[in-house]
């Protein structure tokens, strides 16, 4: 991690990130994968004027979110999706991947002004497209048949239907951590950028 702060030139501005993050890794309680890429995220925030930025941030008593950020009168969450899957999805890797992203917008996402996934260049991430549509564009029936697909994964609590109707995702992160680059892209761009294959697997297509 020390070594992305020298790459971005801010290791005075994230020293305190990375010690909190190496004191979090000792105690067992985030990867090492996962915490790079919080560090280069949190780099590239400082560089675009944030003036807050925290990692493993609480937003209330449950809920902990990868990064968080202030910038004049704007807020911004940022959740970091490395595509992990534990043993027990291993024959259901796809369903459950797209339930944690939708339930990670949703939940986390009201905290802010904005919500953002950051992801590695390597991983296609399967956010359904019903959640690229205005709310108002988002029928009863898409809803209902994705708040079954994440009641599958999460319901202790479970995530109201009236979250996932007013989810939104503003921008996705696409990190390099090789280079400490970070690519801010649309949502939008990036779901008909991974082409039709894809996107088959991901759900209804924003257009529809």
């Amino acid at each position: 991690m020390e070594r992305v702060a020298v790459l971005l030139g801010l290791e005075e501005e994230l020293g305190g990130i990375i010690d909190k993050l190496v004191n979090l890794f000792s105690r067992g309680l985030v990867k090492t994968n996962h915490s790079v890429m919080e560090v280069v995220v949190a780099g590239f925030l400082i560089r675009k004027g944030y003036e807050l930025v925290e990692v493993e941030y609480k937003l209330d008593n449950d809920l902990v979110c990868d990064i968080y950020g202030v910038k004049a009168d704007s807020t911004l969450v940022v959740e970091v999706e490395t595509g992990f899957t534990p043993p027990s999805n291993a024959v259901d890797p796809l369903s459950y991947l797209k339930a944690r992203i939708v339930s990670k917008i949703a939940r986390y996402g009201k905290y802010a002004a904005k919500m953002t996934l950051a992801i590695p260049p390597y991983y296609a991430a399967p956010i359904p497209g019903i959640l690229l549509k205005p709310p108002k564009a988002r029928s009863k029936k898409e809803l209902e048949k994705l708040k079954r697909l994440v009641d599958r994964y999460y319901h202790n609590p479970p995530v109201p239907l009236k979250d996932l109707h007013e989810a939104r995702l503003h921008s996705i992160l696409i990190v390099d951590v090789e280079d400490a680059r970070v690519e801010e892209v649309d949502p939008i761009y990036y779901y008909q950028a991974l082409g039709d294959i894809i996107r088959r697997y991901t759900g209804n297509n924003v257009n529809t």
